[in-house]
């Protein structure tokens, strides 16, 4: 069987990897895979000219050309070697990591809807919605604990680069989706909205 592309886009800490992990438990690592668009950021230094850093939430700083590459032969039954990203120093990480196709493939990432070569290998797209101050909340806890920002940084990156390419490139793309979903708590829970769309990937895996 053909394997089916689902992605899940919505805004940066929107939940959108917290619906991937969700999905990735419910049907198992032998039958789903995640592809997280994060790890195919070019870095500083190592990007083409005009693309890349600084500013980590434009389409630019995305090798989408890599990642298309590399999702249509998962798509095809190939395995890849995924890049992995450093986050605390902004650079591509030397080693790669062995990935396996699956019957579902999950790509998360917030501007995977915005590119239109990407949009056309998926099966299924998900947008998860969420309110800014909610995702501002979210990314200033994860960012500060997880990443060694400073909360001043996290504010300033927020307001000057994440929120107007939030507005400019990620909510637009919502028009693109099959299913629309809401994260608007604080602490994401699993809702209803959650058992909505594993039930829509059991559908598409059938």
């Amino acid at each position: 069987m053909t394997p089916k592309i689902v992605g899940i886009s919505g805004g940066s800490c929107s939940g959108k990897s917290t619906l991937a992990k969700f999905l990735l438990n419910k049907l198992g690592p032998d039958h789903c895979v995640i592809l997280p668009q994060d790890d195919y950021f070019f870095g500083y230094g190592d990007a083409p000219e005009g693309k890349g850093g600084p500013n980590f939430d434009h389409p630019d700083a995305v090798d989408f050309d890599k990642m298309c590459e590399q999702l249509a032969q998962l798509k095809q039954g190939q395995a890849i070697d995924r890049p992995l990203y450093d986050f605390p120093t902004h650079l591509p990480k030397a080693e790669t990591e062995r990935t396996e196709p699956r019957p579902i493939i999950l790509v998360d990432g917030i501007l995977i809807l915005h590119h239109t070569p990407l949009r056309r290998l998926l099966d299924l797209a998900i947008f998860v919605r969420c309110e800014a101050a909610v995702r501002f909340e979210r990314r200033l806890d994860r960012d500060v604990r997880e990443r060694g920002r400073t909360a001043d940084s996290v504010r300033d990156v927020f307001a000057k680069q994440v929120d107007p390419m939030h507005e400019k490139f990620v909510e637009p793309s919502q028009k693109h989706a099959d299913i629309v979903i809401n994260s608007q708590q604080s602490k994401t829970v699993l809702t209803d909205d959650f058992q909505t769309v594993l039930s829509a990937i059991i559908l598409l895996d059938q």
